[in-house]
């Protein structure tokens, strides 16, 4: 599935069981492969004990139980043959005098190897050490350090290897298993089992339901798979086990890196499966990263080649997964939390240098667009945060030849209700002369004509605050940054760039949500109304009516195309080819693969080319998963080629 992407496409089953009915849950189990083989599955999980059921209790010691398992298991094995599938399957199997709890791993006809349960519970409703022996007997200590004991077992097709150390690698990643409880014990085996090399972690478990228990399970899936770095799959036993003290819900879920992809509906009464893909090159990209996580030397771990058949064809069926187009952007639920984390991380930083500097005022350009109102209502929260006069605060609009009446009156009036000190200083005077003093064209709107503009900003703006002894407050963001859609030595400088971390898409729903939450209903009708103003540097004249001409998403693209492209460059290094893909499901409504295209290439054309600029970046505050500050996050050569 997709391998050249590194997505591997993985289903977490809860087949419909009757307790020791070993022929029956087997047929069960086959219906299921079939299905996930429709689907293009590489590998399927199914619960602990899914051959017999987990509630067998006393009958786990009778003959004819483990003899119909093992019966079954051949069965079952021998149906995959020839089969595109990887299957995990639970049963009870004896070793020597000893019983343990298993996982099979199964592909095209053969058993590749047997993982069995290290953490047996054996309290409150749990009796397993009653039945079950610890896969702790199956290894022991040597002066090399632990080493398995029993590595192999003989069972129908010859001797497969046996252990808890076992590591099953395909071409594209590598997996490793444990079972129920195994999560839940204080070091679980997935973290060395993650540490040696399992990208995938699959849980064949049992645990049966309780009343706050099915949360506290989800976050610690969730969390183990953060920790370690994997995607994280889990499947339970449902209904059809015995309900004599307890009750099964059939949980299953599919995790990645502290993400919960999907999880499926529980209490169901028939068999149910979950399907999803999970990202191998997104995890090694954390791994990498992450100079603690090494492999530990000393361990002892076998690394099992499972190789499935290859398909006939390549299947082309749509992705179960979701990406989403405003990666940078939260959940509904969590908007409110998340706008204020966002709000703390910036005042904080912004009073850390306002304090340090001894800095009697703060200097900011303001335009009435998205950028320099954000840096405002920053520089608001921060004074009010530090209980310092808002009129400590300079707000300084400078109208130049592309300045529409919309965006003017909106920073008029939003400065006017805010309660800062309002300058206006117009810039087509100075602009003019200087231009002339170059012996430049004023009918040449080229960049010299551009950003000229931007740079007699700056400048006005640096000796302000060097006259009132203030700070400069930079208003660009992290999206501008990436682009280099910024004037060198103009708006790309500043004494503090309170925006550098925040990208475009994310500026435009702060100050939304500003407008809702945090300010009057008076100033609110301003903000909403810069959120819909066109985004524009406003260096060009406006048209006819005034309105504004020069549109930056008519000529770089996009801001959530290119906010999409900047998550998954920077935060996972992702190729443009990946990167592409994703957009065109993330993005299948809104923009057909001519226009991804033009626009990544240009992405990718501005960002390696830009690079100087953000060399030359004054300090700010990282806010999301990545940032460009060359201190950083993000050290790059000026020169590089475009990749």
């Amino acid at each position: 599935m997709n391998a050249n992407f590194g997505f591997v496409r993985v289903a977490a089953a809860v087949p419909s069981m009757r307790v020791a009915d070993c022929r029956y849950n087997a047929e069960q189990i086959r219906e299921q492969i079939d299905e996930a083989i429709a689907e293009g599955v590489e590998v399927i999980c199914f619960p602990e004990l899914s051959i017999t059921g987990y509630t067998c209790a006393d009958l786990f010691f009778t003959q004819a139980l483990q003899q119909s398992a093992m019966r079954e298991l051949e069965a079952l094995c021998d149906y995959t043959r020839g089969k595109a599938i990887i299957v995990l399957v639970g049963a009870p199997l004896q070793v020597d005098n000893d019983l343990f709890n298993c996982a099979f791993v199964m592909t095209d006809g053969e058993v590749m190897g047997v993982v069995p349960k290290v953490n047996l519970p054996n309290t409150g409703e749990f009796y397993e050490k009653r039945w079950f022996t610890s896969g702790r007997a199956a290894r022991e200590f040597t002066p090399g350090g632990v080493a398995p004991r029993i590595p192999k077992i003989e069972i129908w097709s010859g001797e497969v290897p046996f252990g808890t150390d076992l590591l099953f690698c395909t071409h594209n990643y590598t997996f490793g298993i444990e079972i129920c409880e195994d999560l839940w014990s204080p070091l679980p085996p997935s973290t060395q089992l993650a540490i040696q090399g399992a990208e995938l972690v699959f849980n064949l478990s049992s645990s049966n339901c309780l009343v706050g228990k099915n949360d506290f399970r989800r976050q610690m899936i969730k969390q183990q798979s953060a920790r370690v770095h994997c995607g994280y799959i889990y499947t339970s036993s449902g209904v059809g086990e015995s309900t004599t003290d307890v009750v099964y819900s059939g949980s299953t879920y599919i995790a990645e890196n502290g993400e919960m992809l999907q999880e499926g509906e529980r209490f169901q009464r028939t068999s149910s499966m979950i399907i999803q893909e999970l990202d191998i090159e997104r995890l090694r990209t954390d791994r990498q990263r992450n100079t603690n996580f090494t492999k530990d030397k000393n361990g002892h771990y076998r690394h099992i080649n499972v190789a499935p058949m290859e398909r006939e064809e390549e299947f082309t069926a749509p992705i179960h997964r979701h990406f989403s187009p405003s990666p940078f952007l939260p959940k509904p639920e969590e908007a409110e939390q998340y706008c204020e984390d966002v709000f703390s991380i910036q005042t904080s930083a912004l009073a850390r240098r306002w304090e340090h500097t001894h800095a009697q005022t703060l200097v900011v350009g303001i335009s009435g667009g998205l950028d320099s109102t954000l840096a405002l209502l920053v520089s608001v929260l921060t004074a009010d945060l530090l209980g310092y006069e808002r009129s400590r605060i300079v707000g300084v609009t400078m109208p130049g030849f592309g300045t529409s009446d919309r965006t003017y009156n909106n920073a008029i009036r939003l400065m006017e209700l805010l309660g800062v000190t309002l300058r206006e200083i117009p810039i087509r005077d100075v602009t003019t002369q200087h231009l002339a003093d170059i012996n430049h064209d004023m009918s040449v709107h080229d960049a010299t004509y551009e950003n000229a503009q931007a740079r007699v900003r700056t400048m006005i703006l640096m000796d302000l605050a060097n006259q009132m002894n203030g700070i400069v407050v930079g208003t660009g963001d992290l999206s501008e940054l990436a682009l280099g859609w910024c004037t060198y030595n103009g708006d790309q400088m500043s004494m503090y760039g309170v925006n550098a971390g925040i990208p475009k898409t994310l500026v435009k729903y702060l100050v939304s949500f500003a407008s809702q939450n945090m300010f009057s209903e008076e100033i609110g009708c301003i903000l909403r109304d810069v959120v819909e103003t066109p985004v524009s540097p406003e260096l060009l004249p406006t048209d006819e009516n005034g309105e504004i001409a020069q549109k930056t998403e008519d000529k770089v693209g996009p801001y959530d195309l290119h906010d999409f492209f900047i998550y998954y460059f920077l935060r996972f290094g992702f190729t443009r080819e990946k990167i592409k893909y994703m957009a065109l499901q993330a993005f299948e409504d809104q923009y057909d693969e001519a226009t991804i295209d033009k626009w990544l290439n240009t992405f990718m054309r501005r960002f390696c080319t830009q690079q100087f600029k953000r060399t030359a970046m004054p300090d700010g505050p990282k806010v999301v998963s990545v940032s460009l500050s060359p201190r950083g996050d993000w050290r790059m050569p000026s020169d590089a080629s475009c990749i």
